[in-house]
């Protein structure tokens, strides 16, 4: 339990003991009133207590550090949720969470949301009025989504709401950003003008910066995975035409010397050109990537012979049901044929897998030709952008992307001695 937390918890503890005090001492008061018997003594010590009690408790609750502690562990309460409703996007269903969520923490009576056209988000006082897409209908809202300014509304005229609506009578409106645009807004809707004070004015203001950095910050994440998910098509695509063009050759050579491995052969490569077309989806389990880079690899084999080029696995059966991203070990078999292959004698080429403290190491080797180390340590610079440093930057990517920066990627290779890519994958056995 860290210090904030400690302390919290015993100034929780410390105003219920002090309330008790309160209590206690007001009951003997009172209970003196109508008892003459009670002695001076018991309520001189229950008017000493009752005021010292009263006191304090006015002290921790109303004192300027207490104030801005609580403010603080209630921002950053509402900061940890709203950024977890977010993660779905901002839509109708979210906005009427976020609002739901800001609602109690002020003294305002209604939370809105707004994009630029509609309401997303509505909840108080006249939420029946005000239903998840219906058009924006406040003058004010709209000033503040041309001009971007924050907007303390004084009076029913100034807010724009229509004559009917008589509980509402004041207002905070505040831009939200995404950038140099104005995306929408978020609204404060109060009974009377008196209740809008400093505080509630830097609140408003403060949860209207908040929403609009998390908005941004989910929406660059998403961009940061269609990036991703683009760089894995452009390599499916990169490396089929010259993959299609030799499997074909391979499969027709096979139809006069061995039918029926080159209809066997022709079957799986349906079912592996399908896969990869179809494996850009988020996760898949480890077995089918490993079948799928094995399905790749018999044909490497038909090509080159049995003689020639060897693939070995060690993955433990349990960790088969693992969710990994799809296209991830493949193209690190594909690259020790394509480039490790001795002038004579036999490839072998190893995967294993296994866990470690609920994560997850994959590992890709061989017995090639190797390379030297400035040539391994090229292929997890950024600016690796041809090539196989384009698979080993996507493959890295959506490793942090779906695992956190904990996870990472390390090569080692050695000239003559072959080379040894690791992938370690943090939490990955723990379900969510």
């Amino acid at each position: 339990m860290n210090t904030i937390t400690m302390r919290r918890n015993y100034l929780r503890a410390l105003d219920s003991i002090l309330l008790a005090v309160l209590v206690l001492s007001g009951c003997l008061l009172v209970l003196s009133v109508y008892s003459p018997s009670i002695g001076g003594h018991v309520n001189l010590v229950a008017g000493v207590s009752f005021s010292i009690a009263l006191c304090l408790i006015i002290y921790l609750n109303l004192n300027p550090d207490a104030v801005r502690a609580r403010q603080s562990n209630t921002i950053l309460n509402v900061a940890s949720q709203t950024l977890e409703i977010f993660q779905e996007g901002l839509d109708i269903e979210s906005s009427q969470k976020v609002c739901a969520l800001l609602l109690p923490i002020t003294r305002a009576e209604a939370v809105a949301i707004t994009d630029r056209e509609h309401v997303m988000g509505y909840v108080g006082l006249e939420q029946q009025s005000n239903p998840g897409g219906a058009d924006i209908r406040t003058r004010a809202t709209r000033q503040t989504l041309a001009d971007g300014q924050i907007r303390v509304l004084n009076t029913p005229e100034e807010i724009g709401f229509p004559p009917s609506v008589k509980s509402l009578r004041a207002g905070i409106i505040v831009p939200l950003h995404r950038g140099e645009a104005i995306i929408g807004t978020l609204k404060f809707y109060f009974r009377s003008p008196r209740e809008i004070t400093e505080n509630q004015i830097a609140l408003a203001e403060g949860l209207g910066q908040l929403m609009s950095t998390q908005i941004a910050a989910v929406e660059m994440e998403e961009q940061a995975k269609l990036a991703t998910t683009m760089e894995l098509k452009a390599l499916q695509a990169q490396i089929n035409p010259h993959f299609l063009f030799n499997t074909i050759n391979t499969i027709a050579s096979l139809t006069r010397t061995d039918p029926d491995k080159a209809r066997k052969l022709l079957r799986d490569f349906a079912v592996f050109y399908r896969a990869t077309l179809e494996n850009a989806q988020d996760l898949i389990e480890l077995s089918r990537e490993i079948e799928q880079t094995a399905r790749y690899f018999s044909f490497e084999q038909a090509r080159f012979g049995e003689d020639r080029i060897q693939l070995d696995m060690d993955v433990d059966e349990e960790l088969e049901y693992v969710m990994v991203p799809a296209f991830m070990i493949q193209p690190l078999v594909e690259n020790a044929v394509r480039h490790a292959m001795p002038q004579e004698g036999k490839l072998h080429i190893k995967i294993s897998a296994w866990e470690e403290h609920d994560s997850l190491w994959i590992e890709v080797s061989d017995d090639g030709i190797g390379m030297d180390a400035d040539q391994s340590q090229k292929l997890l610079r950024p600016e690796a952008s041809k090539g196989l440093g384009i698979a080993m930057k996507n493959i890295h990517d959506r490793m942090i992307g779906y695992f956190g920066t904990e996870s990472h990627m390390d090569v080692e290779s050695a000239l003559g001695e072959g080379t040894r890519v690791r992938l370690y994958l943090k939490d990955a056995l723990i379900e969510d």
